[in-house]
Formats: structure tokens, C-alpha cells, sequence
């Protein structure tokens, strides 16, 4: 650890008024020492991270970390801030800070080291010396000194092997047999500190509870199974999590705590009380659910769960549209539109003729199409009720397409068979029978549920709604066309990538599959909205460059081809490093966008592709001057927002705003 701080990285009166400042002030001085290449990169990688899950603790302790090429050395940074500064702990600010930089390639020898101090931070007499050191040294000291010992994670509890819980001469011991066991597994977006520090709470809460507890750490620095004696041994299980728990399935059959991972830190003797209450209770689980039906604390109510559901199946989805629709896409470029009229090409293909390999892509694009309602439907149910919710899900989706209910239909599809899922979990099984359930019992009874809803019940009162919403975007025109490409602007520029970016767009693929004049005007809008964030921060970086980071000013450079490509992430850096300025503006150049490519009756017969499926546009020309129009206003909007901030501040001339808004008007 000595070789990771050094007094020169100590600061014990830190002054900054926000995270932000408190994470350049240190990481300035990790830059000084040759620690760091890029400085305005690495903050990028930190705050990317920090909008992941805040890195506020209870307790008056932040600690901003991440993994980033720009760092050269695996290096510590601390400082002591005596007004606090905010890093979203709920108990208010923090006064310790550790800035922890891993570089992209860490071996595990440091990120054992790193995670063994953030076993550290959970002691209190540890925090405690930190806040009383003198001197800069004395706290590298403290902080490079040997760690002290982890407890080894108790083994499972045998009548011949499980250690005693400690008692008083007035209270004989307990049997070893009697002790509550729990196996937990911890994990977070980065797996350098929360994991770990999760880890120690949870192990301290369990010695004070006289529980035995047995800890897999999913960190960066790797992690040993638990052992299936071990889990079989348990009476409970808890996980305390932000990212997926590897190999789910082997803690089946147990009571569950499932919450995110900075409970596991603050509210560990409450998940284990919990823990202890739902095996008093014979709450046991026949599945163990998929990490989207639970991401965080945020999945606890209902809306943010149904969110992550509907997202799971979108997101599946996403690709099979990607291949299929750029496949026809380059089909019709090769082969013109009369190509979807061609004969198999298991009949009839000649090799040295353009149209018979039109056709190949065209045919293979149609059947990669053809699964986009089924994989909706059948990852909605995973996102539900895991792997057992998978072959509900795709037949309830093959119904949904059968009876020509759409992508609505495989929406429902997929929420009754996750739903039918649940409901039959919650029966109580006996022992025996479940080593069957998830493979046999529960597709079964989900299966013959779900397609009876659909065929007989949902399925016709929603392929008549479908078939009523198709007959409408067939109809828009004028100003309710204009309003609709409105919507979907801001939905498309609002997340970036995000749910309701998704749900726009999984509504214009929706309607691709059964295309007509009103679907592809809708599938025009929304591809052209998508486009305009990227393109917009690489023109802004183009023509002002002096208002972004040299890291931005990179990332500028690859979003000129990730805009052109239909990628709105690519403006998720930007959008990180400043949201209130960056997405505003997305938001009404998206809107500008929508409403010109309704407006000029603009349509699109692919579901990706950017301009390189410009070939396959309705009026391309007006469909251009749309994209470079939302593009213009975002760019003008941030460069004036950026404008402004600067002007506020020492550094930035007076004149700024009105030069930026004059030197995109020139670049328009």
C-alpha cells in the first residue's frame, strides 16, 4: 500500500464546494506525481462512475473511485475536508474523502490491497485515527500501514466444527447445531470499495448478531465461490448488489434478501434480522430472480420494477432489430424494393447474380425480424421470474405475432407469463419435487396459461387495438403528425440510451412489423431525433473546442460517426460531465428534428443504420435538413449555456456567449 499514497497525495484541508471540485483537487496531485496521463480524462471516468451510484457512505466518508486508462498506477488519494462536501451520502456530507484510481488493467495483487482498505473504512477506530492525524504523513502512514487481518469467512456450520456465539457466565452457550447460518454475496458497478465495504459490514453485523456468515466478494480483484456444502448449510441468503449476481441459480430453494449494495454497508443488521425472519417464516424462493427485477434500492416500488421488466425485454430486443433491419436494408440497397417479392433462395440462388444475394439478406433480415416479438416477450418474463419465465415468455410472443397482436401484444405476452411465473412460485413445494419445478412444472403450467390468455382472453381485443394504432399512424397528417414527432424527439434526447429513449424507439421498430406510410414517417422521426445529441456535441466540440475538456474534445471527434450511425450514447459523456446543459438542449434539438421529418412527410423502411441507410428515406433531401437542423439548435444551445457558465467565472472573456452563438451561426 505504501507505493499507492504518500504524503504528497495527502490533503488534510481539503477546500472544495462540490465532488467534483474535491475529485480534481486530488487527482491533481496524482497528476503532479506522474500518476495519472490525462487528467480531464480521468475525472470523466470518476464522475461516469459517480452517476452509476453515488460514492457517498454514512459515516462522513466519500469515496469517488474507477477504473480508467488514463492512469498509470494503481494510486490512493485522501483528503480531509472539515466543511464537508457532498457526495450523496443520506446522512449528509462527507469529511473523509478517498480517491481511488485503478488503471484499466490492475492486476489483483492491488485490487486485493484497495479492497482490504475498503474493509478498513468500516471500522470505526480506523476512521477515527484518520480524523485525528496530524500531519500529512501520519495519514499515509495510517493508511499504507499493513491491514489488519479479515476474518476468515466462518465455515459452514457443522455440529462437530461450528464455533460457539459468545456468551455471558449467566447464559450457557448455545449448540453449535442452533446457530442461524447465512451465505451473502456482494458486488457493485466498479468491485473495488462497495463491494468489500459491504462485505466487512455484513461479516460485523453477523459476529455482533452471533450469526455464521460466509461472504463471496464479486470483486475486480476475483472471488472464490461459495462452496455448494456451504450454501446448502445455510438457513438464508443475502444479496447486496448493483450489478448481476454471477451463477444465480445455485442459491434456489433459500429465503432471499435481495437489496442494493449500499444497504449491505449502512443497514447490514437489518438484512440479516430480515434474513432470520423469512426463514422463521418458510418464505422460501423456487427461483432466484434475474438482477433486472432488482438493481438497487431504487427497483423497490412497483413502477421502477415494471421499468426495468419492459426495459429487459427491449434491450434483448435491440439486437436482433440492429442485425435484421440493417440486413434489409442493404438488401433493398443492392436488390431495389421489388427484392422482398424474390423466391427462397433455398430454391432458387445463383451465385454470380447480385439479386440472388439481395434476396439472402433480405430473407435473413425477415427471419431475424421475425423473432423481435417473441425475444420482447420472452425476456420481459426473464426480467420477471428468470430462466423459468423464458419459455412462457417466447410462446406467449409467437402467439402474440400468430394472432397478429404486434408488439403490443408481445408486451402483455411477456407480463403474463413472468406474472403466471411468480404467482405459481409462491405455492409452497414440497422439498422433493423442487429440483423440477423451474425445468419442467413452471415452463409447463406458464406455457398453457399464457397461450390460453392470449388466444382466447387478451390476445383479440389486442390485436384490434394494434390493428386500430396502425390504421391511425397511417392517418397522421398536419399537425397531430408534427405533435407526435415532438414527443418522440424529446423521448429519443431525454435518456440518451435510456428507458424512455428505448421505449420510443421500440415503438417506431414496432410498427416496422407491419410497415406503412404512417410507421416508417414514425421510424423517420425517431431515427433522425436519436441522431442529433452525438452530432451536436461533435459540432459543438468543433467549433468551440475551448469549452470542453481535452477528453471531451476526443469523444467529440468519435461522435461525428457514432451520430451519423444512429448512436445516441455517444453523447452520454457529455451529457455526464454537464446534464444541465447538455440534455436540455438534446432535448430541443430532438424536438426540432421530430417535428420537421413529420412535417416533411419524411419516412424510413430500416430500423438502424443513420445516413448510410439514407437510400432507403422518403424524401432525403427534407429528411437531411431535419437532422442538421435539430443538430444546429442543440449545438448553438450549448455553446450558449456553456457560454454563460463561463462567463460567471475568471477565466472565461465577456464576450463569450456572443461568440459562440456567432460561430455556429457561421458553421451553419
Amino acid at each position: 500500500m505504501s507505493e499507492m499514497i504518500t504524503p504528497e497525495l495527502v490533503d488534510l484541508d481539503l477546500s472544495a464546494d462540490s465532488k467534483e471540485e474535491a475529485a480534481r483537487s486530488l487527482a491533481t496531485r496524482m497528476r503532479e506525481l506522474g500518476r495519472i496521463t490525462d487528467l480531464d480524462g480521468f475525472l470523466a471516468d470518476v464522475a461516469a462512475r459517480e452517476a452509476q451510484m453515488p460514492t457517498g457512505l454514512e459515516g462522513g466518508i466519500g469515496i469517488p473511485h474507477c477504473r480508467s486508462a488514463h492512469v498509470s498506477a494503481p494510486t490512493l488519494a485522501f483528503g480531509r475536508a472539515p466543511a464537508g462536501i457532498d457526495f450523496g451520502a443520506p446522512d449528509g456530507p462527507a469529511d473523509l474523502v478517498f480517491l481511488i484510481a485503478a488503471p484499466a488493467g490492475a492486476d489483483d495483487a492491488h485490487l486485493t490491497i484497495l479492497s482490504s482498505l475498503a474493509r478498513r473504512l468500516m471500522r470505526p477506530e480506523f476512521v477515527g485515527a484518520l480524523r485525528s492525524a496530524r500531519t500529512p504523513a501520519q495519514a499515509a502512514a495510517l493508511i499504507a500501514g499493513d491491514p489488519e487481518p479479515t476474518p476468515a469467512p466462518a465455515p459452514a456450520p457443522t455440529p462437530a466444527s461450528a464455533p460457539a456465539p459468545a456468551t455471558t457466565p449467566a447464559e450457557p452457550a448455545a449448540p453449535a447445531g442452533d446457530r442461524f447460518a447465512v451465505v451473502a454475496v456482494t458486488s457493485c458497478p466498479t468491485g473495488i470499495a462497495h463491494t468489500y465495504m459491504a462485505a466487512e459490514s455484513l461479516t460485523r453485523a453477523a459476529a455482533e448478531a452471533g450469526i455464521d456468515i460466509t461472504v463471496e466478494t464479486q470483486g475486480s480483484a476475483g472471488f472464490t465461490k461459495l462452496t455448494p456444502e456451504q450454501i446448502a448449510a445455510a438457513d438464508a441468503v443475502v444479496f447486496a448488489h448493483d450489478v448481476p449476481v454471477r451463477d444465480r441459480a445455485r442459491f434456489a430453494g433459500k429465503p432471499t434478501v435481495d437489496t442494493g449494495v449500499k444497504a449491505g454497508i449502512n443497514r447490514a443488521a437489518e438484512l440479516l434480522a430480515e434474513a432470520r425472519d423469512k426463514a422463521a417464516r418458510g418464505e422460501v424462493e423456487s427461483h432466484a430472480p434475474t438482477p433486472v427485477e432488482r438493481t438497487g434500492e431504487e427497483a423497490d416500488g412497483y413502477g421502477a420494477r415494471l421499468r426495468t421488466w419492459l426495459m429487459s425485454g427491449v434491450s434483448y430486443m435491440v439486437p436482433f432489430v440492429a442485425a435484421g433491419g440493417l440486413l434489409i436494408a442493404l438488401a433493398f440497397a443492392i436488390g431495389g424494393y421489388e427484392i422482398n417479392t424474390a423466391p427462397s433462395v433455398a430454391e432458387h440462388f445463383v451465385w454470380t447474380e447480385a439479386a440472388s444475394w439481395a434476396a439472402l439478406l433480405f430473407q435473413t433480415g425477415g427471419l431475424a425480424f421475425g423473432f423481435l416479438v417473441p425475444v420482447l416477450a420472452g425476456y420481459i418474463a426473464y426480467g420477471m421470474a428468470d430462466r423459468p419465465g423464458l419459455v412462457p415468455g417466447f410462446v406467449g410472443g409467437a402467439v402474440a405475432v400468430t394472432i397478429n397482436a404486434g408488439f403490443l401484444g408481445g408486451l402483455i405476452a411477456g407480463l403474463i407469463a413472468g406474472g403466471t411465473v411468480l404467482a405459481v412460485q409462491r405455492i409452497r413445494i414440497p422439498t422433493p419435487l423442487r429440483g423440477i419445478m423451474p425445468v419442467v412444472v413452471l415452463p409447463l403450467i406458464g406455457s398453457a396459461v399464457t397461450a390460453f390468455l392470449m388466444f382466447l382472453v387478451i390476445g383479440k381485443p389486442v390485436a384490434s387495438l394494434q390493428q386500430a394504432l396502425t390504421d391511425w399512424l397511417s392517418g397522421l397528417s398536419g399537425a397531430n403528425a408534427i405533435i407526435l414527432g415532438v414527443i418522440l424527439g424529446l423521448m429519443m434526447c431525454f435518456d440518451l440510451g435510456g428507458p424512455l429513449n428505448k421505449v420510443a424507439y421500440a415503438f417506431a421498430v414496432g410498427g416496422l412489423a407491419t410497415p406503412n406510410e404512417g410507421s416508417m414517417k414514425v421510424m423517420a422521426a425517431v431515427m433522425a431525433a436519436g441522431m442529433v445529441p452525438p452530432l451536436a456535441m461533435a459540432l459543438a466540440t468543433t467549433v468551440r473546442g475551448r469549452l470542453f475538456s481535452k477528453a471531451e474534445r476526443e469523444n467529440g471527434k468519435a461522435a461525428w460517426f457514432l451520430g451519423a450511425s444512429f448512436i445516441s450514447e455517444g453523447a452520454i459523456p457529455f451529457a455526464a460531465a454537464d446534464p444541465l446543459r447538455v440534455i436540455p438542449a438534446s432535448m430541443v434539438g430532438g424536438a426540432v428534428t421530430g417535428a420537421l421529418s413529420m412535417a416533411f412527410e419524411c419516412t424510413l423502411r430500416a430500423p438502424h443504420g443513420g445516413i448510410f441507410v439514407l437510400p432507403l428515406t422518403g424524401n432525403p433531401l427534407l429528411y437531411l435538413i431535419a437532422i442538421a437542423a435539430g443538430t444546429l439548435t442543440t449545438t448553438a444551445l450549448v455553446v450558449l449555456l456553456k457560454g454563460t457558465r463561463r462567463t460567471s467565472g475568471p477565466a472565461q472573456p465577456p464576450a463569450a456567449r456572443e461568440a459562440g452563438a456567432a460561430e455556429v451561426a457561421a458553421a451553419a
